[in-house]
């Protein structure tokens, strides 16, 4: 069993940015020192919020995070070009001593498409191609490539990864894309949002999907996003976080997901990982026994002191990871 955390690094406008990333500093050594297995980081441009990209902050951070996986939940693949991703993530690869996690996703704010000048409904197959493209690049040999989007004569990547396979975790919120996740025999990252029944049904029908496929599911990644927020009882934790995780996710609203102000009291009640440390427990084994492997928590929200966060991340450390571990 696995447990990473999720950074949060979205920040009111007027905040200081240089200010935050020291905070993250600290937060990414506690997270270190307390045991986690890896820590990931968020992507968007043009938010309303202040939001550093991913692959600078995750390079930040390299010299502060041990032996953890370093990762991206979720790069927004279809929004670059893959020779691009290739040779970030490579280096990124590089510096950390192969320590990446690739976690991409189709993306879906009008915004971004439409500023980047790429066509949204194509957002899908840019990625897939992108993702074939980025994986043959990092052979290191000349790749010869005419897509529908992309076309390569012969070109080779100047950085290859450490790792002899960088780990591809893709995210989807719907059966279909989470059918064709699974024709490609790559590990389905669930989302944090989602009520328990729809993500163990989910991972049902993933798992189900994998074998029709043919791909042998021995030693794969089974990965989720959760809220997290441990405290004495359900009530403290949303005393505690309630304001900031419901702010947090009224920012999606914005942007066309008005799902999440109509099902909110069965995101609060059903998808959020809060309560004392047995609740907390029992949600884990809950989730792991459907065959959830990795839990990568949250526990960062709009204006949530960082000294809560760090508490967070200790007591589920301290009194709850314990109980997954030899």
């Amino acid at each position: 069993m696995r447990f990473g955390i999720l950074l949060d690094h979205q920040y009111e406008r007027e905040d200081d940015v240089g200010r935050r990333a020291g905070e993250l500093i600290e937060f990414a050594q506690h997270i270190r020192d307390l045991g986690y297995d890896s820590l990931f980081g968020i992507h968007h441009y043009l938010s309303s919020l202040r939001t550093p990209q991913p692959l600078p902050l995750l390079s930040r951070l390299i010299d502060h995070t041990g032996s953890m996986q370093l990762g991206t939940g979720i790069l927004i693949l279809p929004l670059g070009h893959p020779v691009h991703w290739a040779e970030e993530i490579a280096t990124i690869d590089q510096m950390s001593g192969g320590r990446f996690v690739l976690g991409i996703g189709s993306g879906y704010r009008e915004d971004e498409f439409a500023s980047f000048g790429v066509e949204r409904r194509t957002r899908v197959s840019r990625m897939n191609e992108a993702l074939s493209v980025m994986q043959q690049l990092w052979t290191g040999e000349p790749v010869h490539h005419q897509g529908k989007h992309f076309a390569l004569d012969g070109v080779r990547c100047s950085v290859v990864p450490a790792q002899a396979e960088i780990p591809v975790w893709v995210g989807a919120n719907g059966p279909i894309g989470i059918k064709r996740i699974a024709g490609q025999g790559l590990p389905w990252l669930a989302p944090s949002n989602v009520r328990r029944n729809w993500a163990v049904g989910n991972l049902a029908d993933y798992r189900a999907q994998l074998a029709e496929a043919g791909h042998d599911e021995q030693g794969m990644t089974f990965p989720i996003h959760r809220d997290l927020c441990v405290a004495d009882s359900f009530d403290q934790a949303w005393e505690i976080a309630g304001e900031g995780v419901q702010r947090s996710y009224q920012e999606y609203v914005q942007y066309g997901m008005d799902y999440f102000e109509s099902q909110w009291e069965g995101i609060k009640h059903k998808a959020l990982f809060f309560g004392s440390p047995d609740d907390i427990a029992a949600k884990v084994a809950d989730f792991a026994d459907a065959g959830y492997n990795h839990f990568v928590f949250r526990a960062q929200w709009l204006g949530l002191p960082i000294e809560r966060s760090i508490e967070i991340v200790e007591r589920f450390a301290r009194e709850v990871m314990p109980r997954f571990r030899p």
